[in-house]
């Protein structure tokens, strides 16, 4: 899950880098880094969203959306109980404890 979470914040994070070179000065040497880039975030987050075994066919079809289907996908598994945290609150430590402690 950690691999998926890297990737789609590199999809999204190279995108917001493309745009606004495309809206700014539009130099080629950011086009020619930062496309690649993207281009390897966006099939790396489809790639591990359809090998995460527990991924709904939602899950899997927000993934292929361009630009944001990684960060998409992620909040469906998280709503789906199916990303690894299941047993562990905000922080990631294990639930628990007296009542009321929290």
């Amino acid at each position: 899950m950690r691999a998926l979470r890297a990737a789609a914040a590199a999809e999204a994070a190279s995108l917001v880098v493309l745009l606004a070179n495309l809206l700014s000065v539009h130099a080629e040497p950011v086009a020619s880094l930062v496309g690649p880039l993207h281009g390897t975030a966006y099939l790396a987050a489809i790639a591990l969203t359809l090998m995460t075994p527990t991924a709904s066919r939602a899950a899997r079809w927000l993934s292929v959306i361009p630009g944001v289907g990684g960060l998409l996908a992620l909040r469906r598994l998280r709503a789906d109980g199916t990303d690894g945290t299941e047993g562990t609150d905000d922080t990631g430590a294990a639930n628990g404890g007296p009542p009321g402690a929290r």
